[in-house]
């Protein structure tokens, strides 16, 4: 018999995410508490951590997703308004590895969602069909004669104590801090203050309204604020967070935004500098200029899918201490815990800046090429964006075409650069990406995937 019936759109690739009274109401929240308890307990876990961040409906779902745990006899550890980031970090250190994050990340502020972990592992794909599965099939524990216990965790203090214990300044920095009115505004000043940081705050007081930009850091338009600061104070870098505190942007003093993949050059020197021969981890949209890089230095490259469920899978199947993406997750296991923590990546940036007179000078140094940001065209509904590339990518044909990489889309690779469509796991969107060595080379590539595309008359480019 079946126990409830809910939107099975919200069940994502990487998390479940939808919008809020709509797909996603307090009854579902309710419903994959008691799921989760299900599986935690096939899993041996006793009690999981909840956190949220400063979205309006946090509040109400957080105390839904904790009933159906406890309800089902699992204990639950309330850490109350915290960024994702913390969220694992006290999972890890207090709740063996188990723990729910309440967060719509970067979405508008009627989404919102779960980002979950069980037992140190990450549930993605099929583990969280799974939880569907149950709840449709009312595969669940039977309710307890009275719930577990509910107990309140406060982890800012502890989470800010230890980075602060072994991340050390060469000196004392000045920096902005943009926290686009997200979560992570409520602790990173606090943070790099403790590292010995002068702080300049913009919009870091929490508001699930996100009244001035949106805090995604992936797109240039929401960085304005931060580039306006640096130029008009005497702040030596910014660093920018999404909404939920696990992806990092980066502007230097001069106005250049520092994209995730080149950040990831960075800091892929600095941790082969101390493990050489160890594997560096990356997504399918980051520059090819990865792996010439991570190679000088000693390392071993190795491309992934995209999606932070993923790289962290591939973390531990590789045994590697750094990964990262394009949209901003970076991922250190060497001195830290291999999650993904927008916080703790803007620490050890300013670690090995610190060293530097002129920090912007060090991040405009890296190699670059000329690219294109995300282009996303909109897949129709009913149509799988998925599908719609598995059958483009068979009929693609590309005049120089040196070799292609399926591992997540289609991505071509050409002597001068290289071109890349996926279909999102999170948005019904094709997202694509071009780099090359010109501004020619550039065109050339992208009049040659918008001819593929545009064969498939269903899509606008």
């Amino acid at each position: 018999m079946k126990a409830s019936t809910i939107d099975s759109s919200i069940f994502k690739a990487y998390d479940i995410r939808g919008v809020v009274g709509k797909t996603l109401t307090v009854d579902t929240a309710y419903q994959i508490g008691r799921a989760l308890a299900a599986e935690a307990a096939q899993r041996g876990a006793s009690v999981i951590a909840v956190g949220r961040d400063g979205r309006l409906s946090g509040p109400q779902l957080a105390e839904a997703l904790i009933s159906g745990i406890t309800d089902s006899g699992i204990q639950a550890a309330d850490a109350g308004m915290v960024a994702t980031p913390m969220l694992y970090f006290a999972a890890i250190q207090h709740c063996g590895g188990s723990g729910v994050m309440i967060t719509g990340s970067h979405n508008p502020p009627e989404y919102n969602g779960f980002k979950m972990m069980l037992a140190h592992d990450t549930l993605a794909g099929d583990d969280i069909q799974a939880l569907y599965k149950r709840i449709e099939a009312g595969d669940l524990l039977l309710k307890a004669a009275v719930p577990a216990a509910v107990s309140k965790l406060n982890i800012a203090d502890e989470y800010i104590k230890h980075i602060a214990d072994h991340i050390k300044l060469k000196r004392p920095m000045k920096i902005a801090v943009d926290a686009g009115n997200g979560v992570a505004g409520a602790f990173a000043g606090d943070l790099y203050r403790a590292l010995g940081c002068e702080v300049t705050e913009l919009f870091c007081d929490v508001d699930g309204h996100f009244p001035n930009h949106h805090p995604d850091p992936a797109k240039a338009a929401n960085l304005q604020d931060l580039i306006q600061a640096l130029r008009k104070s005497d702040a030596e870098i910014g660093l920018a967070f999404d909404g939920d505190g696990d992806r990092l942007g980066v502007v230097t003093k001069d106005g250049q935004i520092i994209y995730p993949d080149r950040q990831l050059m960075l800091f892929a020197a600095d941790v082969l500098s101390r493990n050489a021969g160890t594997t560096v981890i990356f997504d399918v949209k980051s520059t090819r200029l990865l792996t010439p890089w991570i190679e000088q230095h000693g390392g071993k490259p190795l491309m992934s899918k995209t999606g932070h469920s993923f790289i962290k899978a591939a973390i531990k199947q590789h045994g590697a201490l750094l990964a990262g993406e394009m949209s901003g997750h970076v991922f250190f296991k060497e001195r830290w815990f291999g999650f993904d923590d927008g916080l703790y990546a803007g620490a050890r940036l300013l670690e090995i800046l610190s060293a530097a007179d002129v920090p912007s000078d060090v991040l405009n140094a890296l190699p670059n090429s000329v690219s294109t940001p995300e282009i996303n065209i909109d897949v129709p509904e009913g149509l799988s964006g998925h599908v719609v590339i598995e059958e483009l990518a068979k009929q693609a044909r590309f005049v120089g075409e040196q070799s292609r990489i399926t591992i997540d889309g289609l991505r071509v690779e050409f002597a001068d650069g290289f071109g890349l469509m996926r279909a999102s796991n999170t948005t019904p969107v094709l997202v694509l990406r071009f780099e090359a060595d010109s501004e020619a080379a550039l065109a050339r590539i992208q009049a040659q995937f918008k001819e593929v595309i545009t064969r498939n008359p269903a899509l606008r480019w």
